[in-house]
């Protein structure tokens, strides 16, 4: 079984911290090391590190091989240029379509906590045992909602259809996208919706015969490329044509037109967090609702309910009579805001874009 973790994304929520030129997943935001290599660790030993991949721009190759030194080399995907995530997950399944066209592969991401380690294992096992069996299925892995979220999609799950090693597998009735808060709240009660982390479990063959179904044109740009895989001008070649395809969600090109009787569904709770965002990292680490969540030199009093990471070991942060904050420092910002304002950073590191601070993003 293979496991390919996607690592390209930039993560603007997360900002100051991350940057175009160093994004989120490869800051130390929890201990000290970063969410890509903490992606890696939880695969280990059942995966080994030959069958671990890397998806990611071509910018992050160096700080990535730093990090993940025990990772081959051949077993990178370099985006020559930032697309969305359907021609990359393209590229990736096109290549192991020449190489394993039936073995099941996960798709994983580097910038996700997820607590119970063993159980999530268990889970990408019991999948990658059931597609084997079934190469023409594909499997996803939701979580059972923790609260009403309107940040996250949903996968409306049916009926139990099978259960191994003591995990269900249900069918699949659709996804819905960051419902709006009274839907949110119907989903949390139903019991019948679950978190979309955007994980599953399948074969090469299935999903890039998909591509060819329901995206021919990025399936004939990635079919141009693989024809010259192994040779000379590889390289060059994927330079030319990537350029070229169009910028494309997975979900919008592939999933959202599946046939549901191809799908299953695993729904578990593996202490799973999306930390895009400030406040997200905050849910994620807190122990009980208010607590301060510190990192770095920081003296407070009187202050609950607040994130203050101080990345600069020559300065104190001292907080007094704060509630609700967000507090960042770095070398060269420092970022403040109300917990409940941070949805609002994304625009305003976007307004930077060709004014004097245009050098922080």
């Amino acid at each position: 079984m293979k496991a390919v973790i996607f690592a390209g994304g930039t993560g603007t929520r997360l900002w100051p911290l991350s940057r175009k030129k160093s994004p989120k997943q490869f800051e130390k935001l929890i201990g000290d090391k970063s969410t890509l290599q903490l992606a890696v660790e939880r695969l280990s030993p059942e995966f080994s590190y030959k069958d671990i991949y890397i998806s990611t721009n071509v910018l992050y190759k160096d700080v990535i091989r730093k990090q993940l030194p025990q990772i081959p080399k051949e077993n990178y995907f370099l985006e020559p240029e930032k697309k969305d995530v359907g021609p990359a997950i393209a590229l990736v399944m096109g290549t192991f379509y020449q190489k394993f066209p039936h073995e099941p592969v996960a798709i994983l991401w580097s910038d996700h906590l997820v607590k119970e380690v063993q159980l999530f294992k268990k889970i990408l096992l019991v999948a990658g045992d059931y597609i084997e069996k079934n190469p023409d299925n594909i499997i996803f892995i939701a979580h059972k909602p923790r609260y009403e979220s309107t940040n996250l999609g949903y996968i409306h799950i049916g009926k139990k259809m099978h259960t191994m090693k003591k995990i269900s597998l249900f069918s699949f009735e659709g996804f819905k996208y960051r419902p709006d808060e009274a839907t949110a709240k119907k989903f949390f009660k139903s019991n019948t919706y679950a978190w979309n982390l955007g994980y599953f479990v399948t074969t090469p063959t299935f999903i890039y015969h998909s591509f060819k179904r329901f995206a021919p044109n990025i399936y004939e740009n990635t079919q141009r490329i693989l024809a010259h895989m192994g040779k000379n001008d590889y390289e060059s070649v994927l330079k030319k044509e990537y350029k070229k395809v169009e910028s494309i969600n997975f979900d919008n090109a592939i999933l959202e037109n599946l046939d549901k009787r191809d799908a299953l569904v695993m729904v578990e709770d593996i202490g799973w967090s999306d930390i895009g965002a400030w406040e997200a990292l905050k849910e994620a680490l807190e122990r009980y609702p208010y607590e301060n969540i510190i990192r770095g030199k920081v003296y407070l009093e009187h202050v609950r309910d607040s994130l203050i990471y101080n990345y600069d070991d020559k300065k104190l942060i001292v907080g007094i009579d704060l509630d609700e904050h967000i507090i960042v420092n770095t070398q060269d910002v420092v970022l403040i805001a109300k917990k409940t304002s941070v949805s609002k950073i994304k625009t305003l590191v976007e307004n930077f874009e060709g004014t004097e601070h245009e050098d922080l993003i």
